[in-house]
């Protein structure tokens, strides 16, 4: 993607998770934070990157997303990631579930930049169709869903968050949550324009998205980017105190309403799916956009030294 943009901004991101809150400032709503693309070196170890614990008592899952140093959105963790989701959907015992972060202060950086530098076209359209797996699986559940969100969560972590019926977010002025695509010189696909609108309004998302602003804890719970804020010891907590509510609700009448909510957009997805992976391959492939990619790599990796 090009990342000129990113370049200029001495806050690039370094795969270093001290590095990526240390650069990050606030000011009245914009953010302008490490890219929304993190580069992360392919892991062949088997460790699991996901890990869901199912309370049989209370029918509640705690999904823990844990992909260091910031549970970047790899192909393998995508993978991954909805695997478990739909053995959740399928479990009649299970109906509700939270999703969190083990990597401390990072709930989700975003997009694996390697997983779109030096790739074939078909690796590149196989890791979109999993991103847009990930949200139709998750958008459309019919389990509660709650983001407990207990760091830092630009781009894709953002999106997660949104694609949640419901959000609490850790009240750490340090930490920021948007959508910042436009500060890398790149378009937020459709689906994450939708879910942004369907959450916070037309013109906040316009404004959002065409500045590319992160919103600290504060500033997302007033525009309604997420709806609680806890101590950060508290998230999980309150994100299980909050699941009860929301399960006093009579499944059926609950599940129909979210789906009368949320299907148009998930349909529209559903209807365009291989345009907007032939998109996003044709944008990420062309030459001009792999050299940005490999300049960015090569001061990341001077910056790692």
């Amino acid at each position: 993607m090009a990342l000129r943009a990113a370049l200029r901004n001495k806050c690039g991101f370094s795969g270093v998770v001290t590095q990526l809150f240390s650069c990050s400032s606030s000011s009245h709503g914009r953010v302008y934070a490490p890219p929304i693309v993190i580069a992360q070196r392919r892991n062949s170890s088997t460790s699991p990157k996901i890990k869901v614990d199912l309370d049989q008592s209370t029918g509640v899952a705690v999904m823990h997303m844990q992909n260091p140093p910031v549970n970047s959105l790899s192909l393998d963790f995508l993978t991954e990631f909805c695997i478990n989701l739909e053995k959740l959907e399928m479990d009649k015992s299970c109906r509700g579930l939270i999703i969190t972060s083990s990597v401390p202060k990072v709930f989700s950086a975003g997009l694996d930049i390697m997983e779109m530098y030096g790739t074939t076209p078909e690796r590149c359209g196989e890791f979109w169709k999993a991103v847009q797996e990930m949200w139709l699986k998750l958008y459309s559940s019919n389990m509660v869903t709650i983001a407990a969100i207990n760091g830092f969560s630009p781009a894709g972590g953002c999106l997660i968050s949104l694609t949640c019926d419901y959000r609490i977010m850790a009240d750490n002025p340090r930490y920021s949550i948007g959508l910042n695509e436009t500060q890398l010189g790149i378009v937020a696909p459709f689906w994450f324009k939708d879910t942004m609108v369907n959450t916070v309004g037309h013109r906040t998302t316009e404004m959002s998205l065409e500045l590319g602003l992160l919103y600290n804890p504060s500033e997302a719970l007033k525009i309604g980017l997420v709806d609680h804020l806890v101590p950060e010891e508290q998230v999980l907590t309150t994100a299980t105190q909050t699941m009860t509510k929301w399960l006093a609700i009579p499944d059926h009448a609950r599940q129909i309403t979210k789906s009368m909510m949320r299907k148009p957009t998930a349909d529209k997805l559903t209807s365009n799916r291989e345009a907007d992976i032939q998109n996003f391959v044709s944008f990420i492939t062309k030459d001009s956009i792999q050299k940005s990619l490999r300049v960015y790599l090569e001061m990341l990796r001077k910056r790692k030294g």
